[in-house]
């Protein structure tokens, strides 16, 4: 099997933190044919002293953007700047694992027609200890990834350069949501390929950008919706119904929160403490 290049894509605006931890998962993988294509997106944090010691590092390239441009101009920078195949995006907090190019290769090689990979990751805490494990996507042949109504998260997801290329890339308009607009281009591409393997190190942390559920689930309603436009499907069937489930879900939260504070100690005795202030207001 051929070895192409991959091109392992980090975005990075004040991760410097996390960054080396990021960077030396890659340059600890079992595939060898890689590159590091790092666009810094107006970092003002220990990431530049970082930067320094990696200048003259041949594995990886730097680029900077000249003032903060967000998520989306950033990630689809880095595919601009990219020379491999094969392209893989790692956010600077987190880590892979040694086997994931070399998982994620293979996949992308063995199916044919072939344009995205998706593997599974376990969710860690701060210190990269694993809370959880992601499940296993499970897609039927021909089943298509955006009908199939299953949005959670896919950490790392490779896919072929000239794919992305031809979809037209990332929507640089975006503040969110930026993976999900990623798969539903790539799916309109060719096929995808679910890797049973884990092959990704998630770092939840206070300063995720998944902190926010309200936010995150606005801008992932934007972009169902633009798919639908894009693929000529009605949009009540899938982005109506994806904000009314939400809707819901939050309505559900609130009565089951309302309920818990009403069967707490500190709601009771609360109610025990004034009870007696009814009796003036009879």
């Amino acid at each position: 099997m051929k070895e192409p290049l991959f091109s392992v894509l980090i975005a990075n605006y004040n991760n410097g933190r996390y960054l080396m931890e990021a960077i030396e998962s890659v340059f600890a993988q079992t595939y060898s044919n890689y590159e590091i294509v790092l666009v810094d997106d107006g970092s003002s944090d220990e990431s530049k002293a970082i930067y320094e010691q990696l200048k003259d590092d041949k594995r990886i390239r730097i680029f900077y953007n000249e003032k903060n441009m967000g998520c989306a101009f950033t990630k689809h920078r880095c595919v601009q700047e990219a020379k491999g195949e094969i392209c893989g995006y790692l956010d600077p907090d987190d880590v892979i694992m040694p086997n994931a190019l070399q998982c994620s290769v293979e996949a992308l090689l063995s199916h044919q027609d072939c344009v995205l990979t998706m593997s599974r990751h376990y969710v860690c805490d701060a210190a990269l200890n694993i809370v959880e494990e992601s499940r296993k996507l499970e897609l039927q042949p021909e089943e298509c990834y955006f009908e199939h109504h299953d949005y959670r998260a896919e950490v790392f997801a490779c896919f072929s350069r000239k794919a992305y290329m031809q979809s037209g890339g990332l929507d640089v308009t975006l503040k969110r949501g930026v993976d999900a607009d990623l798969y539903f281009r790539l799916e309109e591409q060719g096929k995808i390929a679910i890797v049973d393997e884990f092959t990704y190190k998630y770092r939840r942390h206070g300063g995720s950008l998944v902190a926010n559920v309200n936010k995150m689930e606005y801008w992932n309603l934007i972009i169902r919706h633009n798919t639908c436009l894009r693929r000529g499907l009605p949009v009540e069937q899938y982005a109506e119904r994806d904000f009314c489930d939400y809707v819901n879900s939050v309505q559900m939260l609130r009565v089951q929160q309302n309920e818990q504070a009403l069967n707490s100690k500190a709601y009771k005795l609360g109610k025990m403490l004034l009870k007696p202030l009814s009796w003036f207001r009879k």
